[in-house]
């Protein structure tokens, strides 16, 4: 039987339509059923490429006795995080607070008014290793419901209480200075794991938001030390298994300290921000490898994950049928030798295995390997390589593919738009300044559409009917911000302008604390706030970055006030957590950079154009555009005439402005070091 879930859009959701349990969506009907018939909320919350979410899906939920036990003594409700990440993150906090972990799939016990009083993660359908089975758990809760209803209540009672009291109220006094920004430098030097880059230990998750805030730093102060972690981690990332080396794109992390094997779902978040990132690289070091790593990310981006209405899928599976036909972890991508030597033959068979560290052991389960690029070969012939990754990668083509989540989140798609947008420009790209374009349309048309507030996710064209949290908002404006800066078109000032005015209006609390859903947003058992980075920039600092990007190009006061008071909690995070609050501190930089205001009167895609938006200057804008009209679409053009007929450009800080030039060479050689005055 399909139950309630068959009329939703969430592809998660959508796996489960068929169980045999009687799943709610996330709604108060849900709830009202659950106080109907006085029983328990069993939440269960997961996304659609988790792997650990399809395991516990297929032991328990697919089984018809568990089924039938949580159908008689349960109201069962699916979520999924990506489409209700303000759900998530309330019961998630429950979650950490009560077991000190947390993860996904998420399973909560909730009272009818959405309580929690009992929670775990993953449950195994026999007891194993300390940990109850999943029925044992089902008829602990359900007997203590029966029997012991007043401590259940008591329970709920004391962790909303608890929940309530962690409220920020904002991240302290004023916005982040030398003094905070050079500790949280020194935290990061700390934690950076010399031998491989990155930081911390295993698992290790590419850091691409704390690159970006040392490539500013860099930028701003000419530490050499802040370049050399962000080069050597990145050369680490590129080289290793998290990499994929035949198609390109990133893993989601790595289960090592040397970046071999990864976890192999890959999701558009981080090759969006990793994209980025490598772009960023090359702009400040010229590397080849940083480069290449972009192009291919991008191209990644565009072959795999674009949707057929121009929007962006959100992840692929880690799973994938082996040649057995069983589902596995990273069947797609591994290799042992005897595959090589099937598809190259024994010389190129033996070439390729020295060249991507394929060896008779494997690196990864059952003999086979991750490819990476160990390096330890000396020079290598190039056009050979290139011939063998041809014939590796459609080899690979004819295998089962993983699984598509299809699904479109603002927030991702924004981070889409900026990297292919800057991508595209540094490189002479335009077909990935088009796509850039494309899916900033559909988030026009299709997510902002009629009701003029941005919705989360879309599927087929279709929007979805949760609302956009903070980082939808802050994300999709920064992307707006960046397409506005290479194509421009002012109209996406005007849209990022738009979407920052709710942020402004819905969003922002007392002392410049924001909060992660609008003021009139569905109430939950207490209002999410979450600060700190984690996969993707919190919704927090990806309003701040956006806002005063916006105040640069307006000179909105009211923008620049916003994003100094968000900027407050990075003040008070920085030095204590660098390493989660990365794009925070690299928003920080801007600020304290200027940001600088680059206008250039003159042809857009012209050489001081380009010579701009290749300035390394910290959250530099950059306007562009000629004739009478390019001060209506950009308020920067305003009043800033040719000299002597040649386009002419204008960098500004702090209501100073520089003199004029019509030289590249000059006005590279403005933004390229730390400011003046």
């Amino acid at each position: 039987m399909a139950n309630r879930l068959a009329q939703t859009t969430s592809p998660y959701l959508l796996q489960h339509a068929d169980n045999p349990v009687d799943w709610w969506p996330w709604s108060p009907e849900a709830f009202e059923e659950a106080r109907r018939r006085d029983v328990p909320v069993l939440l269960s919350v997961g996304y659609a490429s988790c792997h650990w979410c399809h395991v516990m899906a297929h032991e328990s939920f697919e089984d018809d006795a568990t089924a039938a036990y949580m159908n008689e003594h349960f109201v069962s409700v699916k979520v999924d995080r990506e489409e209700r990440p303000d759900v998530d993150a309330v019961y998630m906090e429950a979650v950490q607070a009560a077991t000190g972990h947390g993860g996904w799939p998420m399973t909560v016990f909730l009272t009818a008014d959405g309580e929690p009083f009992y929670f775990g993660t993953y449950f195994p359908p026999e007891a194993r290793h300390g940990s109850p089975s999943f029925r044992q758990v089902l008829e602990g809760v359900a007997a203590a419901w029966k029997d012991r209803r007043d401590e259940v209540a008591e329970v709920a009672g004391r962790i909303v209480a608890d929940l309530a009291g962690r409220s920020l109220v904002h991240g302290g006094d004023g916005v982040p200075g030398e003094s905070e920004v050079a500790q949280a430098l020194l935290g990061l030097t700390r934690e950076y794991d010399e031998q491989h880059g990155g930081f911390g230990g295993a698992p290790k998750f590419p850091p691409s938001m704390a690159v970006e805030f040392l490539l500013r730093h860099y930028a701003r102060t000419g530490s050499e030390g802040a370049l050399q972690m962000a080069a050597d981690t990145c050369a680490a990332m590129a080289r290793g298994g998290i990499y994929d080396q035949l198609g390109g794109g990133f893993a989601r992390y790595s289960v090592d300290r040397e970046w071999i094997v990864p976890h192999f779902e890959k999701m558009l978040y981080d090759n969006a921000l990793l994209c980025r990132v490598y772009a960023h690289l090359w702009r400040a070091t010229g590397s080849d490898e940083a480069r290449r790593i972009a192009l291919e990310t991008a191209d990644f981006m565009v072959r795999e994950l674009r949707t057929a209405e121009g929007g962006f899928a959100s992840a692929l599976d880690a799973d994938s049928e082996d040649a057995d036909g069983r589902h596995v972890e990273g069947a797609y991508y591994v290799w042992t030798p005897a595959q090589l030597r099937e598809v190259l033959g024994e010389d190129d068979a033996a070439f390729a295995a020295a060249y991507y560290g394929v060896t008779e052991d494997g690196t990864f389960e059952e003999g086979a390997s991750v490819l990476r690029l160990p390096g330890e070969a000396g020079p290598v012939d190039a056009d050979r390589v290139a011939d063998v990754r041809a014939r590796l990668l459609a080899a690979r083509e004819q295998r089962p593919r993983p699984g598509r989540d299809d699904k479109v989140v603002a927030a991702w798609n924004g981070l889409a738009v900026a990297a292919l947008a800057e991508t595209g420009a540094y490189f002479d790209r335009p077909d990935l300044v088009e796509r850039a374009t494309e899916a900033a349309d559909l988030l026009v048309r299709v997510h902002l559409g009629e009701v003029a507030r941005l919705t989360r996710t879309s599927k087929d064209g279709r929007a979805g009917d949760n609302a956009g949290v903070l980082e939808d908002y802050g994300d999709v404006a920064e992307g707006f911000l960046a397409l506005a800066a290479v194509t421009g078109e002012g109209a996406w000032l005007e849209f990022a302008g738009f979407l920052l005015d709710i942020v402004l209006e819905q969003f922002t609390g007392e002392g410049g604390q924001l909060y992660d859903t609008a003021h009139d947003a569905e109430q939950l058992i207490r209002r999410p706030q979450d600060p700190t980075d984690s996969a993707t920039p919190s919704g927090w600092t990806a309003a701040a970055g956006a806002l005063l990007s916006y105040a640069a190009y307006t000179g909105s006061e009211p923008h620049r006030t916003a994003a100094e008071g968000a900027l407050g909690v990075v003040k008070a995070l920085g030095p204590r957590v660098p390493r989660f609050v990365g794009w925070g501190l690299a928003v920080a930089e801007a600020l304290l950079d200027g940001p600088r205001e680059v206008a250039v009167a003159g042809p857009v895609g012209g050489e001081l154009h380009r010579t701009a938006l290749l300035g390394r200057a910290p959250g530099a804008v950059v306007a562009a555009g000629e004739g009478p009209g390019a001060g209506a679409e950009f308020p920067l053009l305003v009043d800033r005439p040719l000299v002597g007929g040649q386009p002419t450009a204008y960098v500004c800080r702090h209501f100073v402005c520089s003199a004029p030039t019509t030289d590249a060479g000059e006005l590279a050689a403005a933004l390229a070091g730390p400011a003046g005055g």
